[in-house]
């Protein structure tokens, strides 16, 4: 496991903020606010943790653009992909599927399967001897599935501390925020009570990030609840709004101007 960012990576970081967007209004595509809460985190663990050893699995599959962003700034997929998002027969559809997509192990869009998927990847990991850390990234709400707290009971009980679980909190889900839907925004106590290592960090300080991960104890799961956003730095930064509408292109040049802006890109 790595534990340390680039050099540069405050400069990736605003050029995948940049391409995210042109990925999202060249498509007209929506969804643009759930990629925007996430993109720092799986930057920051794509560049400055994960080895080949690792795997990862993307849980909120609604969240594919950053991922796809994430491949393209590693030098795993071309322009010439990217440029194909959502359209008709593309490799890169708006819910991560089939065989052009490096490293994608299952397709996910329906929530609630990432957590699973991933504990069993990380006992199979452990019966076999091999190293390697399975990471999830799931989004707030889909913890309101039954399956992601029997997953997190299975990983307590065999002791994966070979499973990392990324919860993407920015608070919003689709009708509403997670306590209007659920009456649920503290995440970190209901973890922590099902036996896992827990940490909160501010989901979008990269550093704090990679410190976070790295920072499990062994012999447990170890959850990192990342207090995000929606929609970060546009001008619907956490509105409902961001879940699902596409850019405008009048929103699309402000949202260029406010990435390009220190505060923002910092």
């Amino acid at each position: 496991m790595l534990t340390r960012l680039p050099a540069d990576f405050l400069d990736l970081l605003r050029c995948a903020r940049l391409r995210l967007l042109r990925l999202h209004r060249e498509a007209n595509s929506g969804h643009i606010g759930g990629n925007l809460s996430c993109l720092d985190a799986l930057l920051a663990l794509h560049h400055g943790v994960m080895t080949s050893q690792d795997r990862f699995v993307l849980s909120k599959g609604h969240s594919a653009g950053a991922l796809y962003i994430t491949l393209w700034s590693m030098g795993l997929l071309s322009e010439e992909q990217l440029v194909t998002f959502c359209k008709d027969g593309t490799s890169l559809p708006s819910h991560p599927s089939g065989n052009g997509i490096p490293n994608l192990l299952f397709p996910t869009g329906s929530l609630g399967h990432g957590p699973s998927l991933s504990a069993g990847l990380a006992l199979g990991l452990k019966h076999k001897q091999k190293a390697g850390t399975v990471f999830c990234l799931c989004s707030d709400g889909e913890w309101q599935e039954g399956s992601c707290w029997e997953a997190l009971i299975f990983a307590v009980r065999q002791r994966l501390d070979n499973l990392v679980l990324l919860i993407d909190q920015n608070g919003l889900q689709g009708f509403g925020t997670t306590q209007e839907v659920a009456g649920i925004t503290d995440l970190a106590s209901r973890f922590a009570a099902f036996g896992a290592s827990v940490l909160s960090v501010d989901g979008h300080d990269p550093q704090a990030i990679v410190h976070a991960i790295a920072s499990g104890p062994h012999g447990l799961p170890h959850v990192v609840i990342l207090h995000t956003r929606k929609g970060r730095g546009l001008h619907f930064e956490n509105m409902l709004e961001s879940h699902y509408l596409p850019l405008t292109e009048e929103q699309y040049q402000e949202g260029i101007q406010r990435i390009n802006n220190r505060e923002v890109a910092r």
